[in-house]
Order: C-alpha cells, then structure tokens, then sequence
C-alpha cells in the first residue's frame, strides 16, 4: 500500500517539474543565441579585419616589386650606356682591354683580306685609291660596310655579335637610297650582270675581279623601329621593353640589348635616311632585332620563356631565334666590330652616370629590405587569418550542435496533439 501511494506521489510531481525545467530552457535559450550572435559578430569582424590586413601588405609588396623593377631597368640601361658588361670570368682591366682591343685599322685589313669581295674592293678603293673613289658616282651614296658603321665596349661581345649576324652581313654595303643601290650593278638586254659597270667594272680596273654574291642594304627601304629613345641618352638607344618572369621581375644574368650595345658615330644617329632615321633603329635594329644579351648561357636558357628574338651570352652560347639554337665551339667570322679604346672613349656624363648607379644600386637594397619587411608582415597576417579562421569554424559547428536539440524538442511539442 505504502508503495502504491510513493508511486502516485511521484506522478503527481513528475508534471510540474517537467514544465518547471521547461520554462527554465526557454528563458535561457535566447540568452544563449544573443550571446552566440555577438560572439559571431566578434569573430566575423575580426577575419574582416585580417582580411583587410592581408590585401594591405599584398599591394604594398606588389607596389615595391614595381618600383624595384624600374630600379632594375634605370640600372641596366645606365650599365649599357657606360658599356658595363663582362663575362662570366669576370671583366677585363684597362691594361688587357687596351692590348686586345680591336681598332678601325684592323677592321679595314681584315675587310681587305676579303680581296674578292665587293666590301674588300670598297675599302681598297677608299684607303689607296682615294682621289679616284672621290670621283666615282657609284660610292657617293654609299655610307660604308657594316663592320665600320659601329663599335662596341668588349672584344667579347664584338666577336659574339659578328658571329651572330655573320661575315656576310659584316661585309655588307650600306646606301642610303635606291639610287645607289642601283649604281653598284646594271644588267644586259638579257639580264645578266654587266661585268664592266658598276662595283664589277669597278673591282676590274684595280686588279680585284668580283666573285660571286653580295648584300648591298638599301637604308630607306627597311621598316625602322618606331618606338621611343632612352630619355637624354646622347646615343639614343631604343626604349625596348625588358624581358619579365612570370613574377613581373627581369630574368637574372639579363645584361640589355644588343641593337643598344652598338655605339654609333654621332654623325650617323640622327637623319640619315631621307625620312630623318638614324642607323640604331634602321640598319642595327634589323640586323639585331630584339636580340637578349646575357652573363652566362647558364642564364640565358633558364630564361627562354622570355626571350622572342634570339639571345646570346657572354660565354658562348647562341640562339638564333625562338627554338634554334647555335651549339658548338666559336666560330671566328674574321672580320668583327672595332672595340672602343679604354678612357679615351668615355662618355663626357660617365663619372655622373657612375655615381646615379651607385645611387639606384642603393635604393634598390633599401627596396628589398622593405619587400623583406612587408613579407614578413603578410605572412604573420596570413597566419592569424588561418588561426581566427579555424576558431570560426569551430565556433559554428559546436553552436550548431547545441542549438539541434532545442530545435528537435521544439518541434516534437508542436507535433504533440493538445
């Protein structure tokens, strides 16, 4: 009996503490949602917030590799103008460059040993045969042969650059128009060359009788660079865009352009075409193009996707242009571009251009300690984010895990009939 009554005492009770429980779940469950609510707010703010700090750093980096990359490119194009180039084992000092550099005498007599050619006859003609060339209509509109139309800084690159276009374009005549381009051969009824006019008749009246073929280049009818010049450069070398990595950076080793390592005679930059072009961006820029000069072939391979024209380096290698390649050992083309003499051709700016390198190599050390800095910045704020980011997620799945009972017990009451 005792028993039958404690059990019905319990039932009794088992209602009212029931609703009381209930009442206290309802009261504290919207405490707990405004208390989640802020603390996702907190979070979500906090990530915005890294967020923010994380594009921050990324442009400031991406606006110090720009500024660095003009750096690069003020650099270069100052090391080009001074002729500041040299090969892997290092450059030559003034007493070697002096004693193996190559003068315009020795390119005339290395022209002349080509006695058979139409350059070899020009030139014989010009050196021992003056007052006779003075008179002669077919030489007044010939400007020269290639391999006398410029200089370069180093013996090196004068032979790399005359293997590159080779002998027969280092022995090329050079005319200004049409007209004299015609003056150098006329032809039969039958169109055979007449073997007494011209340079053949010519060659024929020194002893030099003409072999063979030759190039003759006509200055008004190549296609000229028409882009910009190198601000207040006296020389007026292209403003040629610089090869970039897939990072925005110019590829290591990249020493400058060829058609801008040529150093032209002032008389020959400005007007000499009957349209007011120069030589640099007539006969040079079609001989070299766009063609890369690098340190090391080591370098210059590494960098193949960015080169288009060909390139060479300093130790030998060549290719000719995108996908053929020169191997092998050197090849002396016996007739090369005479070297500019030590000191006696220095630029009249070169002490004021040495001091603007010395400037531009130090604002670019600062630059890269600021990249450093920046780095090292970003990576710390990539680091939060991913900590803060890991504590969100967290926070979301153990919310959702606790508010799936409340929602699961609410709607068993609303399905429980009244």
């Amino acid at each position: 009996m005792q028993l039958a009554m404690n059990a019905k005492a319990l039932s009794v009770q088992d209602p009212s503490s029931l609703k009381h429980m209930d009442q206290n779940d309802s009261c504290s469950t919207p405490r707990k949602e405004m208390q989640n609510g802020a603390l996702t707010k907190k979070l979500q703010d906090d990530l915005e917030m890294l967020g923010r700090k994380i594009k921050q750093h990324e442009e400031n980096i991406k606006f110090l590799k720009t500024q660095k990359n003009q750096v690069d490119d003020s650099i270069l194009d100052m090391q080009v103008s001074l002729g500041k180039y040299h090969s892997a084992s290092g450059p030559l000092n003034d007493n070697d460059s002096l004693s193996h550099s190559q003068s315009e005498e020795e390119v005339i007599e290395q022209i002349l040993r080509h006695d058979k050619s139409a350059a070899g006859i020009l030139c014989l003609l010009k050196t021992r045969h003056i007052i006779q060339a003075s008179n002669l209509t077919l030489t007044k509109d010939v400007l020269g042969i290639v391999a006398t139309l410029g200089k370069v800084h180093d013996e090196n690159l004068s032979r790399l650059m005359s293997e590159y276009i080779g002998l027969e374009n280092m022995l090329a005549i050079v005319c200004k128009t049409y007209e004299g381009v015609k003056c150098l051969e006329t032809y039969d009824t039958e169109g055979s060359v007449n073997k007494s006019a011209g340079i053949h008749g010519l060659g024929a009246s020194i002893g030099r009788h003409l072999d063979g073929r030759h190039i003759v280049i006509c200055l008004d009818y190549l296609r000229p660079y028409v882009g910009e010049f190198v601000a207040d450069d006296p020389q007026r070398r292209l403003e040629l865009f610089k090869p970039r990595l897939p990072n925005g950076e110019c590829p290591p080793g990249f020493l400058g352009f060829a058609v801008n390592m040529i150093n032209v005679d002032s008389t020959n930059l400005y007007c000499v075409t009957t349209s007011g072009f120069g030589l640099r961006e007539t006969l040079f820029y079609n001989l070299f193009s766009r063609l890369q000069v690098y340190r090391t072939r080591t370098e210059m391979l590494a960098a193949l996707p960015s080169i288009s024209d060909g390139a060479l380096s300093l130790d030998g290698g060549i290719i000719r242009t995108t996908g053929i390649f020169s191997l092998g050992s050197r090849e002396d083309v016996g007739v090369r571009f005479p070297v500019s003499s030590g000191m006696l051709n220095l630029p009249l700016n070169y002490f004021e251009t040495e001091n603007q390198i010395k400037e531009m190599n130090w604002r670019k050390q600062t630059l890269q300690e600021d990249m450093k800095r920046e780095q090292a910045l970003l990576s710390h704020a990539k680091f939060n984010f991913e900590i803060k980011k890991q504590e969100f997620v967290k926070f979301l799945a153990e919310s959702s895990s606790l508010a799936s009972p409340h929602q699961f017990q609410g709607g068993r009451e609303r399905l429980t009939p009244r």
